[in-house]
């Protein structure tokens, strides 16, 4: 597979795109590496080789939003998030892949259609328990193929943030569970030898791809940012449905 130039291809192409999103549009469409490297490899180690680039792309990514992101909104969205990593875990063996991803786009397609055509009603705070289920939703999709964008999108995006809040948040959240999940990872030898050193040669990509991410956000607005994290929802959307179906 290393002698495979449509492997690296795909390859490059995901975590550059994926190191775009993280640090520039809170992992909007970076849900698209795990099945762009299930086109060559399959999705379980597509995702298991996608985790360590994930961490390194958030180590860098914190650097950049630290000391903004909204610790009330992390509080209440990480536990919940571990626990729906837990039941993935558990549940590793029982469910159905496909209509997880089903689900989880159309419910994505719903709320960007509902947000580019009437606007997403902002407020202060949102009920305690959307976040509570959003975070155990993004829990379970982003152990299964890093999806979690989605669902956590779901909560975030009707809140009275700012752009930074908003970001920061994201990054912080994301940079949490993908920790957590390492151990249900290595207990599922996920993280084998061969997979850590394919990660470790994507390195270089996956900070190109932060570094490009935090440059395009800077020169948008708030209204532009959130209309382009609508849209990003809106092809994920897609994709997700469309891996659900086939």
């Amino acid at each position: 597979m290393l002698d495979s130039y449509s492997f690296w291809l795909l390859a490059i192409v995901a975590v550059l795109i994926t190191g775009i999103s993280k640090s520039g549009f809170a992992g909007g469409v970076g849900v698209i590496a795990v099945p762009l490297l299930a086109l060559q490899i399959g999705p379980l180690r597509a995702a298991a080789i996608m985790l360590p680039v994930l961490i390194f792309m958030d180590f860098l990514s914190v650097r950049a939003w630290w000391g903004k992101q909204r610790n009330d909104l992390l509080r209440l969205l990480i536990p919940a998030a571990a626990l729906g990593i837990g039941l993935g875990y558990l549940l590793y063996d029982y469910f159905n892949e496909q209509i997880l991803m089903l689900s989880l786009g159309l419910m994505s397609i719903l709320f960007a259609l509902w947000g580019l055509l009437k606007g997403v009603e902002m407020s202060t705070a949102g009920h305690p328990w959307i976040g509570r289920i959003s975070g155990v939703v993004a829990g379970l999709t982003s152990f299964i193929a890093h999806a979690g964008g989605p669902p956590i999108n779901f909560y975030l995006l009707p809140l009275k943030l700012t752009k930074s809040d908003f970001l920061a948040t994201a990054v912080y959240f994301f940079a949490t569970i993908n920790l957590i999940k390492l151990l249900p990872y290595a207990l599922l030898g996920q993280l084998n030898a061969d997979n850590l050193a394919i990660a470790a040669l994507l390195a270089p990509v996956a900070w190109l791809g932060v570094k490009l991410g935090l440059i395009i956000q800077q020169k948008v607005s708030n209204q532009l940012f959130l209309n382009i994290v609508l849209c990003m929802l809106l092809v994920v959307g897609a994709k997700l449905v469309w891996s659900g179906l086939v």
